[in-house]
This record gives structure tokens, sequence and C-alpha cells, in this order.
């Protein structure tokens, strides 16, 4: 992407609320609910929220009910959907209507009561006509599919997936917020139930409920708030819808969005400190690894296994726990941005790293259709 508006935008303030199982509060109730806790955070009152920003799981037109149910009039309503990319995408158009004016206040915000009202996956995914005879188990046959095609290709074992799961399970032990806790062996996953081979269990993400709101304003106005984060490089892409019609299995719209927003930031992949992203699947943290630069494609899976992810390695990845083990309420993808910027503050507590200054958060949509790439920045690289 070029003219981002490097470090001309940031998040000063952010949110979760009901992560795990948040039973009586409706979708809308959660939402709304983290939007009032990022804005607290952020010192802001709704009534200065002049643009808005969402996609609830069971509402199409979320944006114009949410207006409502906060009771404002927002000169931009945001509804877009890219699945799980959908609110790393809204941080962009966000990014770009204040750097132009025509909004002073963003608010993007998500909840989702999937776990305790419905007990299930929410997903929009619906098969076509040319996948639907043939009975797809979406979207984790997508995944699978592309798990196996990196196996044949780059000798990718189920261990180096099952290392994913267990650096996941090592964060998510340092994060109250974490739905899943507890010691995890190799051997637990590996000899959890199968669900598309050679996913198991454990290599799929939580149904959780949760919460999330971001705030974000233009520089000049961030600078007197509490503890500001700018951004400072953002790109995404469509690639596919269905999995079908990927161009290479192997090969992710991250190794597109990557590059682009690392170029509009000023950074290199070894300027990074840490990075939250999106695991629905582990499949889906070697994928993204490979693609936004932090190793070569094909190496993934042995850069996983080495340790490099988890708990004092190299790179720390979803510091939080991730999909996989903190929270997963249909979408993921607006918790990457809160634990990206909690890190930044040096609010994460018993996980917080050691004076991070670049944070890169991502997002996936579909069955890695859709993909957002965002950099965040200490208050000194703006």
């Amino acid at each position: 992407m070029t003219g981002f508006p490097r470090a001309r935008t940031a998040v000063v303030g952010a949110s979760t609320f009901g992560l795990g199982e948040c039973p009586g509060w409706s979708s809308m109730e959660m939402t709304a609910q983290a939007a009032h806790l990022a804005l607290d955070d952020a010192g802001i009152t709704l009534d200065q929220v002049d643009g808005l920003f969402t996609a609830l799981p069971d509402d199409f037109l979320g944006g114009l009910a949410l207006a409502e149910y906060l009771g404002i009039q927002p000169k931009i309503t945001d509804n877009n959907r890219t699945g799980g990319s959908s609110f790393l995408c809204h941080a962009i158009h966000a990014a770009l209507a204040l750097d132009a004016g025509m909004i002073d206040v963003a608010l993007i915000t998500y909840g989702s009561n999937q776990r305790t009202a419905s007990g299930g996956l929410v997903s929009a995914l619906r098969s076509s006509v040319y996948e639907t005879p043939h009975r797809p188990m979406m979207p984790v046959g997508g995944y699978a599919l592309a798990a196996n095609r990196h196996m044949h290709d780059f000798g990718t074992t189920r261990e180096d997936l099952a290392h994913v799961a267990l650096a996941a399970r090592a964060w998510a032990n340092k994060n109250p917020e974490a739905f899943r806790q507890g010691d995890m062996t190799l051997d637990d996953v590996l000899s959890a139930r199968m669900i598309s081979t050679p996913l198991t269990a454990r290599d799929c993400c939580l149904v959780t409920d949760g919460a999330a709101a971001v705030v974000m304003t233009r520089a000049d106005r961030a600078a007197s708030t509490r503890a500001p984060i700018p951004l400072l490089g953002g790109a995404q892409t469509v690639t596919h819808k269905e999995i079908a019609a990927m161009p290479d299995l192997t090969v992710t719209g991250a190794a597109i969005t990557g590059p682009q927003a690392m170029q509009a930031a000023g950074i290199t992949p070894d300027d990074v400190d840490c990075v939250q992203l999106y695991d629905a699947f582990t499949i889906n943290t070697i994928l993204f690894l490979e693609d936004l630069g932090f190793c070569p494609k094909g190496e993934g899976g042995r850069f996983v296994s080495s340790g490099a992810i988890a708990p004092g390695g190299a790179l720390p990845v979803n510091t939080n726990g991730g999909g996989l083990s903190c929270c997963h309420p249909g979408m993921y993808g607006l918790f990457t941005i809160v634990e990206a910027v909690r890190q930044l503050r040096g609010e994460a507590g018993d996980r917080q790293l050691s004076s991070p200054n670049i944070a890169v958060s991502h997002g996936n949509g579909g069955v890695l259709s859709s993909q957002a790439t965002l950099i965040f920045g200490s208050p000194d690289t703006a």
C-alpha cells in the first residue's frame, strides 16, 4: 500500500471483555461493553466518536444497529466483512479517514457470545455449487488441505504443527484472561481427536465468547492521551474466497501485505519484537511466519519446533495465548491488535516482553482468503 499515513494516527484505548464464557450477555451488549471500556481507557467520551467500525457475528447490518444501540450518529459507519481480518482492515480505513480529516475519533469494536448462546463455532462461510457436492467440512477442511500440501512440499510434520499449539499454551499460562490453561504435552496434541487430517482438536482454535475494542485518533490529539501507540503501517489484500481457488496452497496473501506494511512503516522483519497473528489453526502460524518474512518459505515448521515463538524464544508470537489457547469468539483479529498495544504499552503482566518497540498484528479471514497486516510502534518510533 502506497501513501499510508505513517504514525499520523494512533491507538489510544484498548480493551477486552468477557473472554471465555460470558453467559447472559448478547453479542451486542458485549460489543458495547468493550467499547465503553476502551473509551474509558482512552479518556474519550462516547459522544466524541464519529467513526464506528464493527462486524457483528449475528447482524449483517450491525453497523447500523450498534450506532443506534450506543446512541450516536457517526459520520462514517464501516461494516466491511472479510472474516477475521475485518478489524485490521477497519484500522487501515480508520487511519485513512482520520488522516484525511473526515473523522476525529474512530471506535473499532466486536463481541460474540457464540459459546454460551449457541455452543458452536459461528461461521459465515457457505460452500458454492462447486464445493457443495464434495460435502467439505469448512473451514477446517480448507486449512487441513493447506497443511497437507505444506507437509508434502516441505517435509513439515505433525510434530511441527503441534509445537505451535504448545507455544500458544505456554503463553496462555502467563495470561489470567486465557480460557485454556494448564500443562499440555506433545503427545496431548498428537493423540487428540482427529478433526480433519492432519489437524487434531488441539490444532484447532477454541470456541469461546469474547469482546474487544480499540479507539484511534490522529497523532496530534493522541499526544495528550495516557499511552498512545502509533500505527506505522498497514496493508490488506484478498486473493480468493474458496480454498479451491487459492493460487498456491502454501503461499498466502500475507506475502503481499507483510512487505507492503513493513515498507510503509520503514522497518524489516529483523526490527520486529513480537508478532500477534491469527492462529485459527496451527498451520496458520507456520504459513504467516514464512510469508511475513520471519523465516524462509518451507522452514516454518522447523522454525516453530526450535522454540523460537515460545516464551524465551527469539520471536515471541501470540503472547496472550492466541486463538488456540486464549480465546476465539468467532473472529479473532481484533484481539491481535489489543495484545500488540498492551505489549507496547508495557501492560501485559507476567507475559510482558522487555521494552518492545515494534509489534506486528496480522489478521486472516475466510479460508486463508483475506489477509491484513498492521505495524505498531512504541511512542519512540513515531
